[in-house]
């Protein structure tokens, strides 16, 4: 979900050269991030989807970013599966998140968030192979 617009709202306001789709599976949500974007002048610029991400279908996109979804750890094989190919995913977690990964076979690289020991950024960049 994509909560309260946090970290794309300020993604789109300092980088005018991207455009985001965010997919929140609460109908308050949703209409929250609309207002927010139309009052910023940045909502040409992203699509938002009201349901939730198994239900979205895949677009083109070169990043997938995750944060607070129901139940996390249980859908990251989904998550996985449903990621578009050549996307990079980036996703915070700890020792439990690694576990996940390496039981779905994907490889990725994991960096430490400044001034904690045990949260880690993962990015997995999806490959073709791993589709196959």
């Amino acid at each position: 979900g994509s909560g309260a617009g946090l970290p794309i709202i300020p993604c789109l306001i300092a980088r005018p050269d991207i455009t985001a789709t965010l997919i929140e599976s609460s109908q308050k949500k949703s209409v929250f991030l609309r207002e927010a974007m139309n009052q910023l002048g940045i909502s040409k610029r992203a699509t938002i989807i009201a349901r939730p991400f198994e239900e979205a279908g895949v677009s083109v996109t070169s990043h997938v970013t995750c944060r607070a979804l129901d139940e996390f750890m249980n859908k990251v094989p989904t998550l996985l599966e449903w990621a578009p190919p050549m996307s990079t995913l980036l996703l915070f977690g700890g020792e439990t998140l690694r576990q996940k990964l390496e039981a779905a076979q994907v490889t990725y690289t994991e960096f430490l968030i400044p001034l904690s020991e045990r949260r880690f950024i993962f990015e997995v960049k999806q490959r073709m192979s791993d589709m196959l």
